[in-house]
């Protein structure tokens, strides 16, 4: 089940995580600290859970902890298509692993929108009503993926992992897309394809939130364990050096994931015990 990283580790500067958030996410952090099942809001974490022995789990969402059936690609369109009257307008942008914002520009610039252009800002919201109405469509391969449920159950409780998203959805479509699959309640907080176009940049983005909402203080990249479905999960894991869990429940197989670098490859997440003993490994 493992694969080694292919060619010599990234070797960049750990930066300690800032304390410092906007007032808005310092208050939406209060409300969302971390807690086991049942738990009222109001739980704050002990302080020796926050230890740097606590690992930072790093989920991404699509093709890793859920599949929408398409209801993520199909609202990106019809928002585009209400806003700038293009049909299909994401034909040929590439999607699975990037961020929603970076998606945006790269279709707005084979349309020929200018990227000031006022309803380029009106897109999130757009996207997000249809979003909401998409979800309720059916779709092929639509659901949880396999043991997900069954893994977060196990980890949330634990002391030793801290259980956070790392993902290039709106922060917004984030919450829409999880609370309907009912799996938002286990992540306090993370970092979104809002916070940043390049994905790179999101891992330092998720260690300062996760902080700023009572999580643990990471100094050692090697606490932190990114999970997900494609290559730029790896991509984003190594240039923090981080350390790379890839699951083939999306749009790419063992042997691409193994290729690009992964610290540990598995089909799906339906073996419990051993997802979290490759945690533990790390």
């Amino acid at each position: 089940m493992t694969a080694g990283r292919s060619g010599s580790s990234i070797a960049v500067r750990w930066r300690a995580a800032s304390t410092s958030s906007t007032k808005d996410s310092a208050s939406a952090s209060k409300r969302n600290r971390r807690r086991k099942v049942r738990a009222p809001e109001t739980f704050a974490p002990k302080p020796e859970t926050l230890s740097v022995a606590t690992r930072l789990v790093l989920f991404d969402i699509d093709g890793t902890l859920v599949l929408t059936g398409g209801a993520g690609a199909r609202a990106m369109a019809l928002a585009f298509e209400e806003l700038f009257a293009v049909p299909d307008a994401f034909r040929g942008i590439p999607m699975p692993g990037r961020t929603d914002a970076l998606i945006l520009s790269d279709a707005a610039v084979k349309h020929g929108i200018a990227s000031d252009a006022s309803d380029l800002a009106r897109f999130p919201d757009v996207y997000l009503r249809h979003l909401a109405s998409e979800l309720e469509k059916p779709g092929p391969r639509k659901g949880v993926m396999p043991g997900v449920r069954a893994l977060l159950d196990a980890l949330l409780p634990r002391d030793d992992v801290y259980l956070a998203l790392l993902t290039g959805n709106y922060e917004a479509a984030a919450r829409v897309k999880l609370q309907y699959f009912d799996l938002w309640r286990y992540f306090p907080c993370g970092a979104f394809g809002d916070h940043a176009p390049d994905r790179n940049a999101l891992l330092a983005k998720a260690v300062a939130r996760v902080l700023a909402c009572g999580g643990p203080r990471v100094d050692r990249p090697d606490r932190v364990v990114v999970i997900g479905d494609t290559p730029l999960d790896i991509a984003c894991a190594a240039a923090g050096s981080a350390r790379a869990i890839a699951v083939a429940t999306g749009s790419h197989g063992v042997g691409d994931l193994r290729a690009a670098g992964a610290d540990v490859v598995f089909e799906d997440l339906s073996n419990t015990a051993d997802v979290i003993a490759a945690i533990q490994k790390m």
